[in-house]
């Protein structure tokens, strides 16, 4: 059946293109073919044909050498016309800047991307003096205030399932045990907010509230602060404004109609 051996082979590469645009997205370095190999397991034959076709197309772009890749210009026009079409982000962007103005701090707002939280927007602390730029991340919903607020939506059969085997620590701090982690996503249920200090970013503490307009919870906002300024009056304060703005958040979207 040549005709279903065909169709077979096209899903296949485009499955793959698709894989080698995330990795590439996910690093922070460009990576050569050896590197993409390495991390996807692909043919180093297809692999060549597949950067080929995405440098033409302006979605893959290489070093001055010509060995290493990232990605293009023209996949930014993907995110772009997501961000663009999505109809809660204006909303979101004007609690946003109230939000900032009451706390001082910097303020994000994300949405859940199975086990991951994809950021949408950010707004700098106006006396920030290191910007980090988080549109178009994707982290690990386990150790981020926002993720965790995400997951404290589901039940724990289905914080299960959408975690990966193996958590990940990006710091020292990192909850990477299965059952620590599910005793602070109960805590998180019985207080309406979450809390993490130092388990993403080495230096910063983390305060999120989900946004109620889905169940569950597709998204959240966010402050974060220095380490040092968390105090237990600050994080009284702050989880407040967060719990305050998320929920008058919640019911415009649903005025709107927004699902």
């Amino acid at each position: 059946m040549p005709e279903a051996t065909s169709d077979i082979a096209t899903v296949k590469s485009a499955e793959r293109t698709v894989r080698i645009l995330e990795a590439l997205a996910s690093s922070h370095d460009k990576l050569s073919v050896s590197e993409l190999q390495e991390r996807l397991g692909y043919p180093r034959s297809s692999l060549h044909a597949l950067i080929r076709t995405l440098r033409e197309l302006k979605w893959v772009e290489a070093d001055d050498s010509g060995s290493s890749f990232g990605v293009g210009p023209h996949a930014l026009l993907s995110g772009t016309a997501y961000l663009d079409r999505d109809p809660a982000l204006p909303y979101a962007h004007e609690v946003m800047e109230d939000l900032r103005e009451e706390t001082g701090h910097t303020v994000h707002f994300a949405r859940r991307d199975d086990g991951y939280v994809l950021y949408l927007a950010s707004r700098e602390a106006r006396e920030s003096v290191r910007v980090i730029p988080r549109v178009g991340r994707r982290l690990p919903t386990h150790l981020t205030a926002l993720g965790q607020a995400l997951l404290a939506d589901l039940t724990t059969e289905e914080v299960d399932a959408v975690l990966p085997e193996h958590l990940e620590a990006f710091t020292p701090n990192t909850v990477t045990d299965r059952s620590e982690l599910h005793a602070e996503l109960a805590r998180v249920r019985d207080r309406g907010w979450a809390l993490e200090r130092e388990q993403g970013t080495v230096g910063v503490a983390c305060l999120s509230a989900p946004v109620h307009y889905r169940i569950p919870a597709s998204d959240a906002l966010s402050c974060s602060m220095p380490v040092e300024a968390a105090t237990e009056e600050e994080v009284e304060r702050i989880a407040r404004a967060v719990v305050s703005h998320a929920t008058a958040l919640a019911n415009t979207l649903r005025r709107q109609g927004i699902r």
